[in-house]
């Protein structure tokens, strides 16, 4: 008999309480080619972990050049183009400012940066860091980050 209830519970009850992902852009930033390829890591303003780039989708911007926003915003990211397509997404779960976690979708764009600004809206709030792709990969939380930072090399 429990298990029939635990069944009915996981299979109808428990998805009608799941809230839907949310979806962030994220700028993967990079300079260099080859071994010398780079990428750019932020620390986040909250717990001061290493990510990339990352915000909400802006209204009138694709999500590219919201992603490329956020660069700005986050890094100083001055001189930068991004592809069109995102090059992947990762999930992670956001706490949002009522302490319940939220699941998140992200999709990463490839950016090319030819230049960084010291002074950028965010600078004194965050820490920036060029890094090897595989030490990005090792600094960053999620496990799809990873996988997407991993196959960054070439």
């Amino acid at each position: 008999m429990n298990s029939a209830i635990n069944r009915v519970i996981r299979d109808f009850v428990a998805p009608m309480f799941r809230r839907p992902k949310g979806l962030q852009v994220a700028a993967l930033c990079t300079r260099g080619t080859g071994d010398d390829k780079e990428v750019l890591l932020v620390t986040s303003r909250g717990t001061g972990r290493w990510i990339i780039p990352k915000g909400w989708p802006i209204r009138g911007l694709a999500s590219s050049q919201a992603a490329l926003q956020e660069a700005w915003e986050e890094a100083g990211v001055k001189d930068a183009t991004a592809k069109s397509e995102p090059i992947g997404s990762y999930g992670y779960d956001k706490t949002m400012g009522s302490g319940l976690p939220v699941p998140i979708e992200t999709l990463v764009y490839s950016v090319s940066v030819n230049e960084l600004e010291n002074d950028f809206p965010e600078a004194g709030q965050r820490e920036r860091r060029w890094v090897s792709p595989s030490e990005a990969a090792n600094l960053v939380d999620e496990p799809e980050l990873k996988s997407i930072l991993n196959g960054t090399t070439a």
